[in-house]
């Protein structure tokens, strides 16, 4: 087995035209498009470190172990896109560059549609569950084509699913203290029939995993197993500290509002 960096042009191309056009907004066009705007040095390293997570994520070996060898490696590779590179994106994107983005109506109107957390979440849940019936599943790691498209699918719907949480934006803000915990809990019941179905199955599901070459000491069932509780220990993690920020800010509110009409 000889591992491999990805050197694909389009994924080149994507993320170092993602970042060229990141260091255009925050540079020399700062001062067009937020007059007065500080260097947002902290956001920077955020945005570039989110980059290199994507690299990471679908151009180091991590893909072809993903891909050929370990299910519990293409989930990770998921977690990675879904939440930590959409989380690195989101906080390191400044609001006014945000806000920015967001000026047309007909564009804000969608994306607000689209990043409630009912839009969202259920577009989220749905397309992950789908992506793991065993058909579709098999056919992404088969056809390099598909594979592109399910990443691409997890990683937006990912961004829209957690954009209601960790937005900074004026013209979008997130929602009440009350509708991101509902919606944070409901998403993490939301993936447990994912996590059901791969943890307890009592077989191997997935052919590719079954009859895959073993280049660590780990059988198929349990190398899916491993790959359902990465799935649910990222998303509870996620969730869980959501819901606690939430409910200590949305605490903290109460006591503010208290000492003021008092």
């Amino acid at each position: 087995m000889q591992l491999h960096w990805h050197t694909e042009p389009l994924l080149l191309i994507i993320l170092l035209g993602a970042g060229w056009l990141y260091a255009l907004a925050i540079g020399p066009l700062r001062n067009r498009i937020a007059t007065g705007a500080n260097f947002p040095l902290r956001q920077c390293i955020l945005f570039y470190s989110g980059l290199a997570i994507t690299y990471l994520a679908v151009g180091s070996p991590l893909d072809q172990l993903g891909e050929q060898f370990l299910f519990s490696a293409h989930m990770l590779q998921h977690m990675l896109l879904i939440y930590t590179s959409t989380t690195l994106f989101i906080y390191g994107t400044p609001a006014w560059l945000i806000d920015w983005l967001l000026g047309p109506k007909r564009l804000r109107k969608v994306i607000s549609v689209l990043t409630h957390p009912a839009c969202g979440g259920l577009l989220f849940t749905f397309v992950y569950t789908v992506w793991h019936v065993p058909a579709l599943y098999e056919a992404a790691l088969q056809d390099k084509r598909i594979h592109i498209l399910e990443h691409w699918t997890m990683f937006s719907l990912g961004f829209i699913m957690l954009w209601p949480y960790l937005t900074n934006s004026r013209l979008l803000p997130r929602p009440g203290y009350g509708i991101r915990m509902l919606a944070i809990f409901l998403l993490m019941v939301g993936q447990l029939p994912v996590f059901a179905f791969l943890s307890f199955a009592g077989e191997a599901i997935y052919p590719t995993y079954i009859w895959a070459p073993r280049i660590i000491n780990l059988d198929p069932l349990n190398d899916q197993i491993l790959g359902g509780i990465i799935m649910k220990v990222v998303n509870m993690g996620f969730s869980l500290t959501i819901l606690a920020i939430s409910f200590y800010n949305w605490a903290k509110s109460e006591e503010v509002d208290d000492s003021v009409t008092h």
